[in-house]
């Protein structure tokens, strides 16, 4: 089983929603939960299930993305044999929201030449999720499918597609007869003579495609029934390991319902929230519903509420900022806010 699939992962995507976060990085790079990237978990779940190939394919700004991943040691995919590949995209006008472009493929057609895995996997790079591939595959097939599209529950497409590594190669190769640009275009075909099978997945999963689906499901990290649909003992979800000391926590802080990172100073308020590693919140200052990215500076008084500081962000003494659920204020990576910008 476990040379049957190959991982591919569309790392291209980008959504304008989510701007003012991708300045400086990819999708796929963007913190959650205080110490994973959005990638850590379609890539985890493909460890999870035995792929030891995989193939993530950026388009631009990925520094930050092969900084966080190197050589895939943490996903034990540092191989003589297989491993992790990296293949930034040649092509600068596509269609970024299109998940497995083929003239991205074709421009690295010699991966798909050489590999020994029956089966393809390819998936966006923004799903949230816990999924294990290995039953998919058994039910593709069992109902003797051409291509699989994984839906969730609601009927919506996963943008993700399990298809013969064979079946997946003609499609690149035959793309210009065809006109078939990506996964999407056969799957929608009603007119294909491949056989479409559609998986219902049941478990949770989220696509983060905005502001607002990025923060909202970030907040339900707090929710312990949804922490345990994701962070399973069995099916980790992999992370780069940093390693920092314990969170300091002076006398007067206080926090409730809150998930903080490592090598952080905490000494006001924090509570809803979520924390990233080395981040200082300084006497009297209040962090409520908020997502606070790494290294942040939040100085006294300061009173903030639904709100996302992107990393390196420096918040001055006595600044207000005040966000909704649905339209958190963000504060872009590197930036200083004053409490007199905001009077």
């Amino acid at each position: 089983m476990k040379r049957k699939l190959l991982g591919v992962i569309d790392a291209t995507i980008y959504h304008e929603d989510l701007e003012d976060l991708l300045v400086h990085r990819p999708l796929a790079a963007l913190p959650f939960g205080g110490r994973y990237r959005i990638i850590d978990f379609v890539l985890s779940n493909m460890v999870n299930s035995g792929i030891r190939s995989v193939a993530i394919f950026p388009k631009m700004q990925y520094r930050s993305l092969m900084d966080h991943l190197g050589s895939g040691k943490n996903w034990d995919l540092n191989r003589k044999r297989d491993g992790l590949f990296f293949f930034p995209s040649p092509i600068v006008d596509s269609d970024e929201n299109k998940v497995g472009s083929f003239e991205h493929f074709a421009a690295n057609i010699d991966y798909f030449y050489r590999s020994t895995q029956e089966y393809a996997i390819i998936s966006n790079c923004n799903t949230i999720s816990n999924m294990e591939f290995r039953p998919i595959l058994e039910w593709h097939n069992e109902a003797k499918c051409d291509i699989t599209e994984i839906r969730h529950q609601d009927g919506r497409s996963m943008e993700m597609y399990l298809i013969k590594t064979s079946l997946l190669i003609n499609l690149i190769e035959t793309r210009h007869e065809t006109g078939y640009t990506c996964m999407k275009d056969v799957v929608t075909d009603l007119s294909e003579k491949y056989s479409i099978c559609h998986y219902e997945y049941k478990g949770y999963a989220v696509i983060i495609d905005s502001i607002d689906s990025y923060f909202s499901t970030s907040m339900k990290l707090l929710d312990p029934q949804i922490w345990k649909q994701l962070f399973l003992k069995d099916q980790p979800i992999i992370t780069k390991v940093k390693d920092e000391p314990p969170t300091k926590y002076i006398k007067e802080s206080i926090v409730k319902n809150a998930m903080i990172a490592n090598g952080c100073h905490i000494s006001g308020t924090v509570e809803n929230s979520i924390v990233a590693r080395g981040v200082k919140i300084g006497k009297g200052a209040v962090i409520k519903n908020c997502i606070i990215m790494q290294k942040c500076q939040i100085e006294e008084n300061c009173h903030l509420d639904s709100v996302i500081l992107d990393k390196d962000v420096r918040v001055e003494a006595g600044t207000y900022l005040v966000g909704t659920a649905h339209a958190p204020y963000v504060i872009r990576k590197g930036t200083k806010q004053g409490a007199l910008m905001n009077s």
